[in-house]
């Protein structure tokens, strides 16, 4: 496919093909958001080339930017390599046309001299450092240019490392052959790796310096942070979709792209990775650097100890020599997660700390971007934002992401397991503990006796079988909370940071793994925090539907971490400010069934960070409308002016007539349609549905998808179509499909689903196709494309409003209320957000059939107050514009029949 360049207001927007013109206006206004240092919020429709729109665009600007930024150095270096030994150098911005006596007073009140010391003294730095980077920028080059004409080198260091391995073996074997020999000590009272279940003797932050957490080896592979694109999507199939169109791009074999991924996904050590949950996985890869360096500094110190603790084994694929190799082989050439973790394993090097090292010199870093937007995990990482550009695309949901992975839950099963665990193992190791580990051992099982205290429950008793004499739900702000539980006077932070760095739940998890369960948890769904549940989402081919209930044993349940691990979570929670946050009591018969639940209502609050440390900010999507709560409860709660915001949004690539969408009032027997959580449960409204999905299948060929507001919803409607026979004149035009709703079942359905029209498309016969009964924010709506004959016709069945009674939303509505401007002639913004919510939840749904330029499909809301302004306003321009509303079903039917009748004859 050769390269289109397109030349556009004098900039140069390499493409692989002629673009459309949407896409030229797209990248033209993308360029200049970059470049004016913006926050843009971009919608451009699902088969519109946004992917590649955003590559062309924001890579010319780099390349661009690049250029503008060798240019001025080579300039400074110019000036600044003159002769300076005789000290008559002038760099450019010092005038010397003006002759002053030496003790002429400058502006700022210094002598002139003084002055134009320092500024002469500023400008060598500037230029040293320059020329520092230059050497270091060369060195990478000549690296990279290696690697790429000589394949010996990687083979170099897989021998080498097989020949580090056998070395190693034998060592160890003449060990155990040595230790076997000998008889333990007398003094160790200890089981044999009991010590290492021990804490470390802990100091804070007060007692010693922050530490660097950098050694020498590791220093060498840091380098200057260049101005990069940080690309962030929802999963880990949209990043590699992301990363395999940069490869096919005009600028796949030039660009310095790193992928980035959690521990569970990168880890190449089989025995941690066996592991299976994500928390004990990062605490296990954490206590082996520790021990790499802790085994360092031993080496180092040659002073006799009186108590010798065995040597705990560092991780083997840690080694600067390999990870530098395994760096830069990363930068050479573009490679998603799977390719970075083969690049891995053949190394011998961690894939998870290689990217991670070679981020500094990337130019784009792809990324989860929940992994961008939790402050601990982006530092961890190593992701410098200052000055840095940000794209966070399929952004519809950024809102609840950013409030879901900053809200965490807690169970009373949990919090009497973590402290019936604790008290256990401080009994067992109290005399080895020092003051420190005991003091903030007594204040963790003091705030877990008050938690379980606050719920009603007795922290002594089997929380099983202890009943509450109040049930109900009740919601606090955090200080309330914290007065109410009498924890008010503890530092929280303070007990944050030591489970931080003392890894006292990683400790807990070996002692409760040696001796057993302490308390039997209830057979309950596991809770997870906001942020765990994102981290289990990160496995490759694993989706989540945010709103889809999930069954027990529909995948394979990790490796249970210490309770003590989630509860860590809901400690942080509450170093939140208060009019940030708040925190639900749920307490539902038993102890174990209740909860202490932490709520984030002020999205901003993290988001700000981003916006105020990015040099520019993108927030793209296929369908962003409505744009008002990213306005509003994020940009401009998090402090960006309105000068600073640029809205974009383009149409379709499609012709205007290859979409029909109607808004249906009424059915076949003039049954009003109006689905409210009173009517939609009425026969006669089950019936009419059914009725007009009969009419739609007579003349709608291949697949149809029919989106209900709930699972309980649809399963109702299915039993009452079966009962009334409904079900069978359904089935004599279309195979029916229900969405199923274990997510390792999605798959073998939509197989089945395919199959089905495609067969019929070419067998003929009474039954021409498929009819496919999903669920609004299940997992058939969001990220699966129904294009061509999979998805002719979306019907869209109600409103799918939120639940209005959640106490949730009931808060965070009281929340906008509060805290936003009512604007004049508007709803106020807590019925918005409920409308919004809706909208958003029904804009991704209808977005699901149209994804290419040939492609065409019929779009049927089938409720009366669609046809309302307001709800019309809300959904994407391009269905907008060409939305009919139809009173009565007539002439609905007749304009549906006429689309497919053209269009099919066409196709």
């Amino acid at each position: 496919m050769a390269d289109k360049n397109q030349e556009i207001g004098g900039t140069h927007f390499p493409f692989p093909f002629t673009p459309y013109s949407i896409q030229i206006d797209f990248m033209t206004v993308l360029y200049q958001v970059l470049e004016d240092g913006k926050i843009g919020i971009f919608e451009s429709p699902t088969g519109t080339g946004k992917s590649l729109s955003l590559i062309c665009g924001a890579l010319s600007w780099l390349r661009d930017f690049e250029e503008k930024k060798r240019q001025e150095e080579a300039r400074l270096l110019k000036t600044g390599t003159a002769p300076s030994n005789d000290g008559k150098d002038q760099p450019p911005c010092i005038s010397s046309s003006r002759q002053e006596t030496p003790d002429t007073l400058g502006p700022t009140g210094e002598p002139d001299w003084v002055t134009q010391f320092v500024q002469k003294k500023e400008e060598r730095d500037l230029v040293d450092r320059l020329k520092k980077e230059q050497i270091r920028r060369k060195k990478r080059e000549e690296r990279l240019q290696q690697l790429r004409h000589n394949t010996q080198l990687k083979y170099a260091a897989k021998r080498e490392r097989q020949e580090e391995e056998e070395t190693e073996r034998l060592l160890r074997l003449s060990r155990d052959i040595l230790a076997a020999g000998t008889e333990a000590e007398p003094l160790e009272q200890l089981a044999s790796g009991e010590e290492e279940l021990v804490l470390s003797e802990y100091e804070s932050d007060e007692e010693k310096g922050a530490p660097n957490g950098l050694d020498e080896d590791e220093d060498d592979l840091e380098e200057e942070h260049v101005t990069k694109i940080y690309y962030c999507s929802r999963t880990h199939s949209q990043l590699a979709q992301f990363v395999h169109e940069v490869q096919k791009s005009p600028f796949g074999k030039d660009t310095r792209l790193v992928s980035l991924g959690s521990r569970q996904n990168l880890c190449i050590n089989q025995d941690v990775k066996n592991l299976g949950s994500v928390q004990l996985i990062n605490d296990r890869c954490m206590e082996l650097q520790r021990s790499r360096h802790e085994s360092k500094s031993r080496a180092e110190d040659q002073e006799p100890k009186r108590r010798r603790r065995a040597p705990q084994a560092a991780c083997p694929f840690y080694s600067h020599r390999h990870l530098q190799l395994l760096q830069d082989q990363v930068l050479l050439e573009v490679k998603d997660i799977e390719q970075l973790v083969s690049l891995g394993k053949e190394a011998g090097a961690c894939p998870y700390y290689g990217s991670r090292f070679a981020i500094p010199a990337a130019q784009v870093v792809v990324l989860p971007y929940q992994m961008l937007l939790h402050t601990a995990t982006r530092q961890a990482a190593g992701i410098r934002l200052q000055g840095q550009v940000v794209i966070i695309d399929e952004a519809h949901n950024l809102i609840d992401t950013i409030t879901g992975i900053h809200s965490t839950e807690v169970s009373g099963s949990q919090l009497c397991q973590a402290h019936s665990q604790l008290l256990q193992y401080m009994e067992r190791y109290r005399k080895r503990l020092k003051a420190k580990n005991l003091m903030y051992i007594k204040q963790i099982l003091y705030l877990l006796e008050k938690f379980v205290t606050v719920l009603g429950g007795n922290i002594k008793q089997n929380p099983n079988t202890q009943s509450l004499s109040q049930t109900g739900t009740e919601l606090k702000t955090i200080n309330d909370f914290l007065f109410q539980s009498q924890i008010d006077n503890i530092n929280l932070f303070k007990v944050r940071r030591y489970c931080e760095k003392s890894m006292v739940s990683r400790k807990l998890f070996g002692f409760t793994e040696r001796y057993g369960e302490v308390l039997a948890p209830a057979r309950e769904q596991p809770r997870l925090t906001g942020f765990q549940h994102f981290l289990q989402s990160l496995q490759p081919g694993v989706t989540e539907a945010p709103t889809a209930p999930v069954e027990e044993g529909e995948a394979r349940v990790p490796r249970p971490a210490s309770p003590l691990m989630h509860i860590e979570g809901f400690l942080e929670a509450l170093t939140t400010a208060n009019q940030d946050g708040r925190v639900m009591l749920s307490r539902q018969g038993t102890l174990s069934q209740s909860s202490l639940k932490f709520l984030l209502l002020n999205p901003a609050v993290p988001f700000a960070q981003v916006v105020k440390e990015c040099r520019a900010v993108v927030i793209a999507g296929g369908t962003m409308q409505p744009v008002s709560d990213f306005r509003e409860q994020l940009l401009t709660c998090a402090g960006v002016e309105a000068e600073r915001l640029v809205e974009f949004s383009c149409g379709h690539v499609i012709p205007p007539d290859n979409i029909l969408p109607l808004v249906l009032c009424s059915g076949p027997s003039n049954q009003q349609l109006e689905f409210t959580y009173l009517k939609r449960e009425l026969p006669q409204m089950m019936d009419e549905t059914g009725r007009i999905l009969c009419n739609l299948c007579n003349v709608v060929p291949g697949g149809v998808i029919c989106f209900f507001p709930s699972y309980e919803y649809q399963r109702q409607v299915h039993a009452h179509w079966d009962k009334s026979g409904l079900l069978a004149r359904l089935a004599v035009r279309k195979k029916i499909f229900q969405e199923p709703k274990r997510a390792n079942q999605v798959e073998q359905v939509l197989t089945e689903y395919s199959r089905c029209i495609q067969c019929h498309g070419q067998a003929g016969g009474m039954v021409n196709g498929a009819l496919l009964l999903s669920v609004v924010g299940g997992k058939m709506s969001e990220g699966i494309n129904f294009s061509d004959d999979l998805g002719r016709c979306v019907v869209m069945v109600g409103l799918p409003y939120p639940n209005i009674k959640s106490p949730e939303l009931q808060e965070k509505m009281a929340y906008l209320d509060h805290t936003l401007p009512r604007t004049p002639g508007q709803a106020p913004p807590g019925k918005a957000l409920v409308e919004n919510l809706c909208m958003k939840a029904v804009n991704q749904s209808i977005g699901r059939a149209i994804r290419h330029q040939k492609d065409f499909a019929s779009i049927v809301l089938l409720d009366q107050r669609y046809a309302r302004p307001p709800i019309l306003a809300k959904l994407p321009a391009w269905i907008r514009d060409r939305v009919e509303v139809k009173a009565t079903f007539g002439p609905a039917f007749a304009a549906l029949r006429k689309f497919h009748h053209e269009k099919s004859g066409l196709s």
